[in-house]
């Protein structure tokens, strides 16, 4: 299983994050809900987004595109401050054709909210911070809990 890194922004100790797993993460030190940022691709995509017990924001990107390089750190801050409400899955669409063609990417970068293995909110283009966050706190809003 796949593991990342993230510091906890309460207290400052490094946890080991799992990609997919039950519930959702929290610092091993302080107990805080911690922010859920992994990477998926063809092979883990169902386990990894569509299995989580927290809605996924899927980011559909790549590295050579610079509006993904844009809204990426948005994402991530977003991502930090739904902790616990919300997991990041980014997904690189060079490295992952398959899931590329399922959800019919036609741009990049292209954002989904997956909840209980069903697409809820869908956003293409990197739009504004406070869209993005408007976007999200709806779909999330849109969801039952």
């Amino acid at each position: 299983m796949d593991f990342s890194l993230i510091k906890c922004p309460h207290c400052g100790k490094t946890n080991r994050i799992p990609a997919a797993a039950a519930g959702h993460p929290r610092c091993g030190n302080c107990r805080q809900d911690l922010p859920w940022i992994v990477a998926a691709g063809d092979g883990d995509f169902g386990l990894v987004a569509e299995q989580s017990a927290v809605p996924a924001l899927v980011d559909f990107w790549a590295a050579w595109c610079g509006p993904c390089r844009m809204v990426s750190p948005v994402l991530d801050k977003l991502a930090r401050e739904r902790a616990g409400r919300v997991k990041l899955v980014k997904v690189d669409v060079d490295t992952s054709p398959a899931l590329s063609r399922r959800f019919d990417i036609q741009a990049i970068p292209t954002l989904l909210v997956i909840r209980d293995g069903k697409v809820v909110a869908r956003q293409a283009g990197a739009p504004p911070a406070a869209a993005l966050r408007s976007w999200l706190d709806g779909a999330l809003a849109a969801t039952p809990r």
